[in-house]
């Protein structure tokens, strides 16, 4: 088949997923609403479990660093919003398929009809969290300006990276499934490794650190962050973390095209 045309497929392929959204709208709200059928305060759990986690952190590490709790916590508090996000488009994106593998076999449907479900859910729980940081900004009030709705902007560049990351992932995740778990294990390292309870602008002005800290910069889980966190905190944007971020999800899709243009139509036969 003529490389053109394999590409031409894996481009309807995302056109005709995004056609159908009414169809994955709705199963990302059955979703939410399936996990926690039974459950009274439903996602607002999830909210709560990170509201109580960043809270301890928050106080935790302020007094480690020294740092005034009214900065620390709200730091950690977006941080952690933001990163709930992106881990879980890496976590549930290594299995979207296997996940799915019911669909798959039995409704022929373009495969990033599951893809775009599992960025919308992930989008859902990102609005239930904005809940925390509404209280948040109630509580420790921050400088936002009307620049700062940059971070909306931010956050859909934020979305377009998940979606090619999820794809991605769950494609070679569907044909290796030792990946699933060590993919896991990238995510957890990628916490420690990524400013969210920790500073890097504390770190970096330490002379006896510094140089080390900077080693932050190649982690590219920082930049997706920084440029989401930054406005909802009312700071100063980077812009080498926009163009950074931009980069890499132009790179990260043609990446995706190639591996969909290749094994796209296998992905029902690895199920």
């Amino acid at each position: 088949m003529p490389p053109g045309r394999n590409f031409r497929s894996a481009f309807r392929d995302l056109a005709n997923g995004w056609a159908q959204r009414e169809l994955w709208f709705h199963l990302g709200w059955q979703d939410i609403r399936q996990r926690y059928r039974r459950s009274v305060l439903g996602p607002i759990w999830i909210t709560i479990s990170m509201a109580v986690t960043a809270i301890a952190l928050g106080i935790l590490y302020a007094g480690l660093f020294g740092n005034p709790l009214e900065e620390q916590l709200p730091y950690i508090l977006v941080g952690f919003i933001i990163w709930a996000f992106i881990a879980g488009c890496i976590s549930e994106g290594s299995e979207v398929f296997v996940a799915n593998s019911g669909l798959i076999t039995h409704l022929p449907a373009p495969i990033s009809i599951h893809v775009y479900r599992l960025v919308w859910r992930q989008m859902l729980f990102f609005a239930h969290n904005l809940i925390v940081y509404a209280v948040m900004l109630v509580v420790f009030p921050q400088p936002l300006t009307w620049t700062d709705l940059s971070a909306l902007v931010a956050f859909a560049l934020l979305v377009v990276n998940g979606a090619w990351i999820a794809l991605l992932v769950g494609i070679v995740s569907t044909r290796f499934r030792d990946l699933p778990p060590v993919t896991q294990s990238v995510v957890q390292l990628l916490f420690f490794l990524t400013p969210i309870v920790w500073i890097y602008e504390d770190l970096a002005s330490n002379p006896a650190v510094a140089e080390r800290a900077a080693i932050v910069q190649l982690n590219p889980v920082f930049h997706f962050v920084e440029i989401v966190r930054r406005p909802m905190l009312g700071q100063d944007q980077h812009l080498h973390s926009w163009v950074i971020v931009t980069a890499i999800a132009v790179v990260g899709w043609a990446m995706t095209l190639l591996v969909m243009r290749r094994y796209r139509g296998r992905v029902a036969y690895w199920v």
